[in-house]
């Protein structure tokens, strides 16, 4: 079956209120920024399966796509499940509908040469964004060097502006991510820690805006069809998608290879299992609440309600059996 049937079939199991000629003749605005897990959604654009009304809205990076949210520029958000729960705890009604991908080292603190083991971060310019994510990574990072906050100078600055912060000597360490953590090795940096070290805490989500999605519930469903759609080119046709996504995030394909080699990437069977009550997910959300509140970086409990959904999901997806 060709991939064009495929997406028209799995679009129309997805409701069709999407299709040219029906009420819902909305936009659904998507904000997202550059990250591994988020690229099937700019692949199903460049190959136009993408529903009609459908709109990506890229951002410098995730504080500015929840920017983008609070300011009601964009129905739906690619986030961590901590910006989340940040993003919940602000007033906004934010349920995540789908999971991207689950870090598996591609979240990284990569370090100038001479430093050698975390203790030495002593004294040291960190560069973090001042996200739940960046404060979440630095506080695992600094526990396991055994410092505290104080004993670092962190420097506010996100990945998209570290590169450039690298080379003017401004830091000496950042807690960063791809396609920014293979730049930065590629000046000389090393890894010296990563996801790997607190295996499924670290998930990337897309989130609606419960409010802002009514009337558009069809574009919805379309658009998660077509990250499935996506997602099956991203492992079937490898070296294509390989080199699609490097064009676009302007870096080479080996950099996209190793940022995909640190996430896991859960299909329409994995996003089942993981909306669900007591999943996997559903535990780490609990663990990772209560992290954040440890941390004083959630103001009070959340309690979790409508956090997930996955009433949105595609029925089938959509592949030739037999």
């Amino acid at each position: 079956m060709r991939r064009r049937e495929v997406v028209a079939g799995l679009l129309a199991l997805s409701g069709g209120a999407w299709l040219p000629g029906c009420s819902a003749r909305r936009t659904l605005r998507v904000g997202l920024h550059t990250w591994i897990g988020y690229e099937s959604l700019y692949l199903a654009e460049g190959f136009g399966w993408l529903p009609e009304g459908v709109l990506l809205h890229s951002t410098a990076n995730a504080s500015a796509s929840l920017a983008a949210l609070h300011e009601g520029r964009v129905e739906v958000v690619a986030l961590t499940l901590d910006e989340v729960l940040l993003g919940r705890a602000q007033g906004l009604p934010l349920t995540a509908v789908l999971v991207f991908n689950v870090s598996a080292g591609a979240d990284v603190l990569v370090v100038r040469p001479e430093v050698t083991e975390l203790a030495q971060l002593a004294g040291q310019r960190v560069a973090v964004e001042r996200s739940v994510l960046g404060e979440l990574m630095l506080a695992k990072v600094l526990a396991r060097a055994g410092l505290q906050e104080e004993q670092v100078e962190v420097v506010d600055l996100p990945p998209d502006r570290q590169l450039a912060g690298w080379r003017e000597g401004r830091i000496d360490a950042a807690v960063s991510y791809e396609p920014t953590a293979s730049l930065l090795e590629a000046e000389g940096g090393r890894r010296l820690f990563d996801s790997r070290q607190i295996p499924e805490t670290i998930f990337d989500v897309l989130a609606i805006h419960r409010e802002r999605i009514r009337g558009r519930e069809g574009l919805l469903r379309g658009l998660l069809a077509a990250h499935f759609v996506a997602l099956d080119h991203i492992r079937v046709s490898r070296q294509d998608a390989l080199y699609r996504i490097a064009s676009r995030q302007r870096v080479a394909p080996e950099v996209v290879q190793r940022a995909l080699a640190g996430v896991a990437l859960p299909g329409l069977a994995g996003n089942r299992g993981y909306l669900l009550a007591g999943s996997r997910f559903d535990q780490a959300a609990q663990l990772l609440e209560q992290m954040l509140l440890e941390r004083d970086l959630l103001p009070f409990e959340d309690g979790r309600a409508l956090l997930f959904d996955g009433r949105y999901l595609p029925p089938t997806d959509g592949r030739r059996r037999g």
